[in-house]
């Protein structure tokens, strides 16, 4: 278990509850959530920054530097330019910090897009909003354009290759 004490974090595509934030709200000095739509409750916790509304929008006019530790999982596959988000990711860490992606691959595509358009266990509205799959040979690339050195990420896929994940880190 990763020790999440006095870090600065900031979870991109929370989700409406942050449920996995709000696990690490007593250990960190500060979260920033952001997301379409985020619990009000969320909102007034004294160690919470909740910002609502599209991602790419709000990522210029945070400072630089701000974060030790960005998440991001689930959301590249929605976005027009993930590469802009990358890079302003990178520009967002500390030095030491780290940010972990994960992101559906192509082969999960075909699982993802069965279960919504075929026997709609999954929202179709979702899969339908989906710009991009990554591979670990997609998604490296793009991380090494956005300014993380390649000795500083770890990109593998992962359940039973339906997903990719990296954590990408920036040097002290």
């Amino acid at each position: 278990m990763a020790d999440w004490r006095g870090k600065r974090i900031a979870d991109f595509g929370c989700g409406f509850h942050a449920a996995f934030a709000r696990t690490l709200l007593d250990q960190v000095e500060h979260a920033l959530l952001a997301d379409v739509s985020i619990s009000a409750n969320l909102h007034q916790h004294p160690r919470v920054t909740a910002l609502e509304g599209p991602i790419p929008e709000m990522l210029p006019d945070l400072s630089a530097r701000s974060f030790d530790v960005i998440l991001c999982i689930s959301v590249l596959e929605h976005l027009w330019e993930p590469g802009e988000a990358l890079s302003q990711f990178r520009r967002l860490l500390a030095p030491g910090g780290f940010c972990l992606l994960n992101v559906p691959s192509w082969r999960g595509k075909r699982f993802l897009e069965y279960s919504a358009f075929q026997i709609g266990m999954s929202p179709a509205e979702e899969m339908n909003d989906h710009k991009c799959y990554y591979d670990v040979s997609d998604l490296w690339p793009l991380l090494v354009r956005a300014g993380f050195r390649p000795s500083n990420i770890k990109c593998f896929s992962h359940k039973f290759g339906l997903n990719t994940f990296a954590v990408c880190g920036v040097a002290e």
